[in-house]
Formats: structure tokens, C-alpha cells, sequence
């Protein structure tokens, strides 16, 4: 089926404007501190026991377990950390999570949303929060943890409606053109 406006002789088509980034976040650098502050103790102790023991082997064991400890609780945290990104533009808002499942998840600004914030009072320290976007769907989307928690609400708040007023002229110019089509009869 065409668009009635391209067809109709006089009217330019209907310009799109281009998709535009507004924003790329993460989740708070704060989540990485225990991990880095892990990281520090474990290559003190290593550095301290590493030589000093008696036999070779726990010398050994002494850099596996070093080794084991920092992949689990240094490497995996970065890389999830890392892995967790919001990007909002124009038109959407894109999640992408996932180390070893990449799952992305879109919600156009069209469709209309809720949004709050809920902060913790560490949160609310750093100026950050969890963002939470309803839009009516069984879980709500969660930008968790994000700097500038109130300025991200109120830019999504902003798109949100500023989405649904252009939505709702589109609508009214396509009931205008609407009166100029032809009537398909029955026949």
C-alpha cells in the first residue's frame, strides 16, 4: 500500500530526519571499585608471599589462586561492566547487555513511556540512579545505576513527548489526505 501523501500530486514526500545520538552510557564507574580495591590486595599478597614459601609448588599455587581470584573478581565484573551500555537517540533507546548472550533491546519513543528514578542515598551522593522506563510491557526497561540520573529522566520525559506530538500531527495530516482518497467499491 502507498503513502497517500506520495501520491498525492503537489505535496513533496515526507521528510525523515536522520537519527541522531544523544547519548552512549554506562552504569556508574562506582561498581567497579570493590573489584579494583580486590585487585590491589590480591597482588600485595601475592607479591608478599610469592617466593617465600618452602616449596616450589606453593609458590606456585600461590600465583593460580591469584590468578583464579582476579579472573572471577576483577576481569568478570570489568567485562560485565563493560558489556552494559545505553545508548539514547533521536528516535529510540537502545540496551545492550550480555558477556556471553548478547541480548539487545530497542523501545521507540513513540510508543510512550514512563520514567522514574529511584535512588539509594549513595546514589543520590554521586548525582546517579537507576532510571526505570515503563512503557507498559511485563518488565520494565531499567538503565541501571546511570550519572546524571535526573537529567537522563528528563531528556527521555522530553523525547517522549516531543515523539508523541509528532506522531499525533502525522495522524492528523494522513485523516486530512485521508478525505481525498478514492472509495473502493464493493463490486
Amino acid at each position: 500500500m502507498t503513502n497517500p501523501a506520495s501520491t498525492t500530486p503537489g505535496l513533496p514526500p515526507p521528510v525523515q530526519a536522520p537519527e541522531v545520538v544523544l547519548a552512549r552510557l554506562r552504569s556508574h564507574a562506582r561498581a567497579l571499585f570493590w573489584p579494583t580495591l580486590l585487585l590491589i590486595g590480591v597482588c600485595a599478597v601475592t607479591g608478599y608471599y610469592f617466593g617465600s614459601l618452602p616449596e616450589p609448588w606453593q609458590n606456585t599455587l600461590v600465583l593460580v589462586a591469584a590468578a583464579v581470584l582476579v579472573v572471577l573478581f576483577w576481569l568478570l565484573p570489568l567485562v560485565s561492566w563493560l558489556t552494559r551500555r545505553y545508548t539514547l537517540t533521536t528516535r529510540r533507546i537502545i540496551f545492550v547487555h550480555g558477556i556471553f548472550v548478547h541480548v539487545r533491546q530497542e523501545l521507540l519513543h513513540s510508543r510512550g513511556y514512563d520514567v522514574s528514578v529511584r535512588r539509594t542515598w549513595l546514589q543520590s551522593l554521586f548525582r546517579s540512579g537507576t532510571v526505570r522506563i515503563n512503557s507498559g510491557l511485563e518488565h520494565p526497561l531499567e538503565l541501571r545505576d546511570v550519572p546524571d540520573a535526573g537529567l537522563v529522566q528528563q531528556v527521555l520525559a522530553d523525547l517522549s513527548e516531543q515523539s508523541q506530538t509528532v506522531m499525533g500531527a502525522r495522524r492528523q495530516e494522513q485523516s486530512a489526505l485521508g478525505n481525498e482518497t478514492s472509495f473502493w467499491t464493493g463490486r
